[in-house]
């Protein structure tokens, strides 16, 4: 018996209760560590390196998803019962609201100048008519279209040239527009590796009743994952680096950029272009897959301007949903 009149074994068991168990606590802690890295990187992507397979790019495409990493943290702070663990799971939901709250609260009725309707309609859309169509409904001053193949484009020249009259047409990107368009030309973005008769860039000056505008329609290289190469960007960001040049080289002031980025304005890869133009900041309006979308890699920017809203709009027969911005100078 010990002195207080408990048993040997007991009191061993008492003293085993009382001491904290480190065990118990290390999962706790991990759990704490890698909430407060994940709220980090949900903010500021910058430091995770870009060098390899792209690890920093790709976390940036999905920059507004990483926040979810969070909830086996907290199924494992649950199972721990700690309670500071538990709410270090909340910092990458506020990282969240920080840097996208205000897309929630986004005012639609803000006043602009004019509407731009951005579309990658599919080299396999089944019903470019009918997706034409749709276009139209939303009543865009302009209207940029990517993968316009040559058997689709005069259903697209049909249904968009009774209200958007003139038009440009580029390898398979296009523009079509309510205000004349001149000094069509197309914007060599081709990366060097690629045949010669790869042709997704043009200009066009748009003469809109707010003056000039220089409208630039792109359509960046894809973006494939490998097991070797890991986020496979590198023609992308050659042709992002081709496009920045034009745009930095372009005299008119007022610049409308429309197209298929095939990434986010958070990716550095894209930097060449986004550095120079004004995009609405923590917009969602996710535009791909269209079947269930993840991200939107369907951009309109403009440089000295201002992009006040971006929606999606509903599916066409196309992979990817139409975005529609207004713009004020």
């Amino acid at each position: 018996m010990t002195p207080d009149g408990t048993a040997p074994e007991a009191a061993a068991r008492q003293h085993r209760r009382r001491r904290p168990d480190p065990g118990r606590r290390r999962p706790a802690r991990t759990v704490l560590i890698l909430a407060a890295l994940l709220a980090l990187v949900s903010l500021y992507p910058d430091p995770v390196p870009n060098a390899g397979p792209r690890l920093g790019s790709l976390l940036e495409t999905f920059q507004p998803w990483l926040p979810l990493a969070a909830l086996p943290l907290a199924a494992v702070a649950l199972w721990r019962r700690s309670v500071p663990a538990l709410a270090a799971c909340a910092l990458p939901g506020a990282a969240w609201l920080i840097a996208h709250g205000g897309a929630l609260f986004a005012d639609e009725d803000t006043p602009y100048d004019l509407t731009a309707l951005q579309h990658n309609v599919s080299d396999v859309n089944p019903d470019p008519a009918g997706t034409a169509r749709k276009l139209v409904e939303a009543e865009p001053d302009l209207i940029a279209l990517e993968e316009v193949t040559p058997a689709a484009l005069p259903a697209y020249r049909e249904i968009l040239s009774a209200t958007h009259p003139h038009s440009a047409v580029e390898g398979t990107v296009a523009l079509w527009s309510r205000h004349p368009l001149t000094e069509v030309s197309p914007v060599d973005i081709r990366p060097q590796d690629v045949p010669r008769d790869w042709r997704r860039g043009l200009r066009a000056t748009a003469h809109t009743p707010k003056g000039a505008i220089a409208v630039y329609v792109a359509h960046l290289p894809s973006v494939r994952m490998s097991p070797t190469e890991g986020f496979g960007t590198a023609r992308r960001d050659e042709s992002a680096r081709y496009l920045g040049r034009a745009i930095e080289a372009e005299e008119t002031d007022r610049v409308l950029l429309m197209g298929d980025l095939n990434s986010t304005v958070a990716d550095r890869g894209l930097s060449p272009v986004t550095s120079q133009l004004h995009a609405p900041a923590g917009a969602l309006a996710f535009s791909w897959p269209a079947s269930l979308p993840l991200a939107r890699i369907d951009q309109v920017l403009a440089r000295d301007a201002k992009i006040v809203h971006i929606r999606a709009l509903g599916r066409t027969g196309s992979d990817h949903l139409p975005v529609l911005a207004g713009v004020r100078f």
